[in-house]
């Protein structure tokens, strides 16, 4: 499968913020809660756009998706999100299999790629695709030179000895990030072996981050060697002249298609929908660039920021969104994780 892919400049802790309209004449326009799981910059700004165009209030919280999925399923009784968008598609699909998302089909989707449709039809409108970007690694040049460690270029150099302490990777119990390379690496090695393969990684991991947004800055400011995330976030820091560098596992690698939906017995029904369809208008999806967060947005119907590079040569594994991302198989494989590999020493 051949893919556009971006880069992000990702912020590592959540953040709860209100816009309102910016005068008196759109004042009393409605309100929508939402939740964002894409990268902070992208989830302020767009929120600040669409108050200011529509005078609508939006109150808004940035979550990871593992985070965001557990909070409508505390809600689940009395829901006080109306609309969640951005983040890895495998929670969003999770959430329409246990019944907490409403369906929407979209009269413009043939504005939108084909991968975007192809999730609206898989969760019976329940989801739709919001852009897209493949997992990947990424390293701070001058810590490496520093410690006199090569770059790596595949899984397998991960778990070399050298890089013991150096390595960061988000936690796939809140990181839906996490839980795309967890899921990759079984499809793409067979479980087992994927198992054998992420506890020898667990030896070289310093840390396991809420997010998987984190991994970005984290690794542009030196506070860490190497990160696993999606490419977009390391690049976006490259782009800004941070000493960045990044990779594609040689072996082949997984990728998301990042969700956004209704949510089921949302109190502000129609300031949501607007919301909605603003979001996956030019205008929304255009937001992504603005906050230099470079993923391939779904809607095709305007020209994509120059900077997004092309991902021809990387290897992208056939993702079986449909297996990995029901509610069962995320729990038995995190349940897994957690018993056989987060467990051990490290």
């Amino acid at each position: 499968m051949r893919l556009t892919t971006t880069l992000v400049i990702a912020a590592g802790t959540a953040l709860a913020f209100i816009v309102g309209p910016v005068s008196a004449q759109t004042a009393g326009s409605g309100t929508v809660n939402a939740i964002c799981s894409t990268d902070q910059a992208w989830c302020e700004l767009a929120a600040q756009e669409f108050a200011k165009a529509t005078g609508i209030k939006v109150l808004q919280t940035r979550k990871a998706t593992g985070e965001a999925l557990a909070q409508l399923r505390a809600e689940a009784n009395n829901p006080k999100t109306d609309l969640w968008w951005g983040g890895t598609g495998d929670p969003f699909l999770q959430a329409a299999e246990i019944g907490l998302l409403d369906a929407y089909r979209p009269t413009y989707l043939n504005d939108l790629h084909g991968w975007s449709v192809r999730q609206y039809a898989m969760t019976q409108n329940m989801v739709g695709g919001f852009y897209t970007s493949a997992i990947g690694f990424g390293w701070n040049t001058e810590v490496l030179k520093k410690k006199k460690m090569a770059e790596p270029k595949c899984w397998a150099d991960l778990i070399k000895p050298e890089y013991k302490g150096d390595i960061e990777i988000s936690h796939p119990a809140s990181s839906g990030t996490a839980y795309t390379v967890l899921a990759g690496l079984v499809q793409l090695m067979g479980e087992e072996p994927a198992f054998d393969y992420l506890k020898r990684l667990h030896r070289n991991i310093s840390n396991y981050t809420r997010s998987g947004t984190a991994q970005a800055p984290n690794v542009a400011k030196g506070e860490v060697a190497i990160g696993v995330s999606f490419l977009f976030g390391f690049e976006g820091w490259r782009q800004n002249k941070y000493p960045v560098k990044t990779a594609a596992p040689c072996e082949g690698t997984s990728y998301e298609i990042g969700g956004i939906a209704l949510v089921k017995g949302a109190r502000n029904k129609a300031a949501a929908l607007r919301y909605y369809d603003w979001l996956m208008s030019p205008a929304g999806q255009g937001i992504g660039a603005r906050a230099d967060s470079l993923q391939v947005p779904a809607n095709k119907s305007f020209k994509p920021d120059p900077r997004i590079p092309l991902l021809d040569n990387v290897r992208l594994i056939k993702y079986d969104f449909e297996k990995y991302g029901r509610a069962a198989e995320r729990k038995r494989l995190i349940e897994r994780w957690q018993r056989e590999v987060e467990s051990l020493p490290r």
